[in-house]
C-alpha cells in the first residue's frame, strides 16, 4: 500500500470527510484532495498537519 492510499484509509477509518480533515487540520480542502490524489508537490509541513490529526507524522531520515 502506498503513502497516499494509507492517508485516505486512515481518514476513512476515523470517519472523517475530506472537508472535516481540512477544517480540523487547518489546511484547505483543495490541499487534502491533492494529497489524496498523490500530487507530488504538496508541502510537507501541511502533510504533517493532516497526519497529526490522524495520529501520525512523516519524518525524513538518511539512509544508512
Amino acid at each position: 500500500m502506498n503513502f497516499v492510499n494509507e492517508i485516505k484509509r486512515m481518514r476513512k477509518d476515523a470517519g472523517l470527510t475530506q472537508a472535516q480533515v481540512a477544517e480540523r487540520a487547518g489546511v484547505g480542502l483543495r490541499f487534502v484532495r491533492e494529497l489524496e490524489q498523490g500530487k507530488p508537490t504538496v508541502r510537507l509541513d501541511k502533510v504533517n498537519q493532516v497526519l497529526g490529526l490522524l495520529g501520525c507524522e512523516l519524518t525524513i531520515r538518511r539512509k544508512s
